[in-house]
């Protein structure tokens, strides 16, 4: 058995009673993460070349990536590669020119308000390793940066065995046009990013997914460095479907965010138990075939499930409880059940747009929300490298006909210096 199924055509209560969801923030990684964190901000890039070493496997001479080296891999890959991350690329800076916010200024009754958006000056990428190269993350998180303005964009992605960063991901630091890459991950690369060490200066904001000790040592060092409220962990999908497509295209899309290895998780929803059944069956073939099979197993057997709903509100209702990271809806009219969607990452409608279109390619950001966090939090933006700061500026008049309820307002709250700015100036203009 590859999915789990679960049958909740008769039940009616909370699903958190019924709907199992694993434990990312259990003692064991939690202690783990601050232990790593604490010795890169004690110990610098000493810890970070033990680290990497105990890790990766990977002994280093310098955590940094020489820029000749960056752009050597972008002549070394093949055209088609070259092509796909140029194409990717430009998709990704035109989506998020869109998405800058306008500045915002009123004038009346002798106020002027002004809303301006400043990006910050450094911005840390995380881009996983390990199991897979992914190029695809560094251009939908610091091509985003670049839009939003951001001065310096540094990169943190882990070496293999051999030291090495693979060309594809290098390739696609030229082309997003990254000043500085640098061969660490883990925990321990998040640190660095925070609280600086002699190779790696400190940033302003980390983006970026990873595994859960990533996306841990990201909320354990919030309050030091910006971290954007998603929790952008191990991968997620949600598949909803009714039969009326391929089943092996739900199959497919279940596969597709497995692949990426443990700790994911993996629901196919449907009202229809002969396409239950056959998505199932279909999983188990696919299997069986992928070149991924072992991280594929691995997710599927801890978190992968069917899930057999009395209709088509409670498969979005169930959907909406886990928050996913990617939805599908494979149904004859997807967009009838978008009133019904509350909590997603990012939705996919219809046959012929998978997650992976998203993944690659599409426009928007991959990063988005994992763990649940899809109940609060959005997928990376322009915003999440920007600050607002607003700017107030009054005349006598304004001053005068608001000033007496700014002092009653801090009369109230036994605040009197606030009071007596106002009467301070209030007794000026007579």
């Amino acid at each position: 058995m590859v999915l789990e199924r679960i049958d909740l055509r008769n039940f009616h209560g909370d699903f958190a009673q019924r709907l199992p969801r694993p434990d990312v923030f259990s003692v064991g990684p939690v202690a783990a993460v601050a232990e790593i964190v604490g010795e890169v901000r004690q110990r610098g890039d000493t810890a970070l070349l033990e680290y990497t070493q105990r890790f990766d496997g990977a002994h280093l001479e310098s955590l940094r990536v020489p820029e000749a080296a960056i752009c050597a891999a972008l002549e070394r890959i093949d055209q088609p590669t070259r092509d796909a991350l140029e194409t990717a690329a430009e998709r990704i800076a035109d989506y998020h020119r869109a998405q800058l916010p306008a500045d915002v200024h009123l004038r009346g009754d002798g106020m002027e308000l002004m809303g301006r958006h400043r990006a910050v000056r450094r911005a840390g990428c995380y881009v996983p390793g390990g199991r897979a190269a992914y190029p695809s993350t560094l251009l939908m998180t610091a091509i985003v940066a670049r839009v939003a303005g951001v001065s310096e964009v540094v990169v943190c992605v882990p070496p293999s065995a051999a030291g090495e960063v693979t060309d594809v991901t290098l390739a696609a630091a030229a082309i997003a046009g990254v000043d500085e890459v640098f061969a660490v991950g883990g925990a321990q690369a998040i640190a660095a990013m925070a609280y600086g060490t002699a190779t790696i200066n400190a940033v302003d904001v980390i983006v970026g997914p990873g595994n859960t000790y990533v996306a841990l040592a990201k909320q354990q060092v919030a309050g030091v460095v910006g971290v954007p409220s998603a929790f952008a962990g191990p991968s997620e999908v949600v598949v909803v479907a009714d039969g009326s497509l391929p089943n092996e295209f739900a199959a497919i899309d279940l596969l597709v965010q497995a692949e990426h290895g443990p700790d994911g998780l993996a629901w196919f929803l449907t009202w229809s138990e002969d396409c239950l059944n056959k998505v199932i069956e279909a999983v188990k073939r696919l299997t069986t075939q992928a070149v991924r099979r072992y991280e594929i197993e691995a997710t599927l057997t801890n978190s992968g499930y069917a899930v057999l709903c009395s209709d088509a509100a409670q498969a979005l209702a169930v959907s909406n409880h886990i928050a996913p990271e990617h939805l599908e809806l494979q149904t004859s009219n997807p967009h009838a059940l978008l009133n019904l969607v509350i909590n997603a990452g990012a939705v996919f409608c219809g046959a012929y747009t998978p997650a992976s279109l998203g993944d690659y390619l599409a426009g928007p950001s991959h990063v988005l929300p994992t763990n649940g966090t899809a109940r609060f939090a959005s997928a990376l933006t322009v915003r999440d490298f920007m600050k607002e700061m607003h700017i107030v500026s009054a005349d006598e008049n304004a001053f005068t006909a608001l000033g007496v309820h700014v002092a009653t307002l801090a009369n109230a709250e036994g605040l009197d210096a606030h009071a007596e700015s106002i009467r301070l100036r209030q007794r000026a203009l007579q």
